[in-house]
């Protein structure tokens, strides 16, 4: 069965956003390694991990894009193992949760320069509750319940305001330069909560509750991991993907530019106020100079 002109089209979209991705990733790699000179080493550090993590996601994003799998009614566009739930959701877990912890790097890092025990407490807090939402959303998969994602889907949703609200508070403490990109990341942080909670989270709810009205069964952890390994259904119907469309393209896009844009955050240096309180500065590259005598450090 060939892709219908719709399916195909959004399937090439996919795949176009995640070339570019992936690009982009290299592009900052090698930014990264030119403005190694410029920042002090443990700033180089926290952004080549930001690298790191933002490569996984990256590249679990593509592979879902070209390989797209609809969870629970193991929808797959291609007829291969490796469109098979339980591959494509290791993957989605695994990348989740690098992505995750990228914003608990920046923000345990903003937190250490602004004297933030608040901001210090939600960065060692949010992969935990990110790997609860993890398991919730393996049990939907498995036993094919969506209120296990309506649970996981809240716990995105709570996560990302409890992020907004932290950097709210860090505000005062913020420098003035800086702070259009930290409003814009609130702005875009308080759209997120409202698309889970106002959009995401009822139409996994309305399905758990079709379900319970039509009798479905469920299957057990162990019956849900076999089916999961060995069956997938391949479907190129428009209606069948109607509903997924937006959130994967959604989330394979503007996701994944967020994830790039942690790797390249500015460098901020603690400074005082009159009262000795600690707040935050930005702090201008400088090129280091090598002493006389000592070779240049190579990126």
């Amino acid at each position: 069965m060939s892709l219908s002109a719709e399916i195909f089209s959004w399937w090439l979209l996919l795949c176009g956003v995640s070339a570019v991705n992936v690009m982009a990733l290299l592009w900052s790699a090698r930014l990264l390694r030119q403005r190694q000179a410029l920042l002090p080493a443990p700033v180089y550090a926290a952004r080549r991990w930001q690298l790191i993590l933002s490569a996984a996601y990256v590249l679990g994003c593509a592979y879902r894009s070209a390989l797209p799998v609809f969870d629970v009614p193991r929808f797959c566009l291609f007829d291969s193992w490796f469109s098979s739930v339980i591959v494509g959701r290791s993957v989605a877990t695994l990348a989740e949760l690098c992505f995750v912890a990228q914003w608990a790097l920046l923000l345990c890092e903003i937190a250490q320069v602004t004297g933030s025990r608040v901001g210090k407490a939600v960065s060692q807090s949010v992969i935990p509750l990110i790997a609860l939402a993890e398991c919730f959303s393996w049990y939907s998969v498995l036993t094919t319940s969506n209120l296990g994602h309506v649970v996981e889907e809240t716990l995105w949703g709570m996560t990302a305001a409890l992020l907004v609200a932290t950097l709210v508070t860090i505000w005062p403490r913020f420098p003035a330069a800086l702070r259009p990109i930290l409003a814009g990341t609130c702005l875009a942080g308080l759209a997120y909560v409202a698309f889970m909670l106002l959009v995401d989270v009822p139409m996994y709810w309305q399905r758990w509750l079709a379900d319970e009205a039509s009798g479905r069964r469920y299957l057990s952890l162990a019956q849900g991991f076999f089916d999961a390994s060995g069956r997938w259904v391949v479907s190129h119907r428009w209606q069948d993907w109607q509903s997924e469309m937006a959130w994967m393209t959604l989330y394979f896009s503007i996701g994944v530019w967020f994830s790039l844009a942690l790797v390249h955050a500015p460098v901020l240096t603690p400074v005082s106020d009159a009262g000795g309180a600690k707040a935050a500065a930005a702090r201008p590259a400088r090129r280091l100079r090598p002493r006389p005598g000592v070779p240049a450090r190579r990126p």
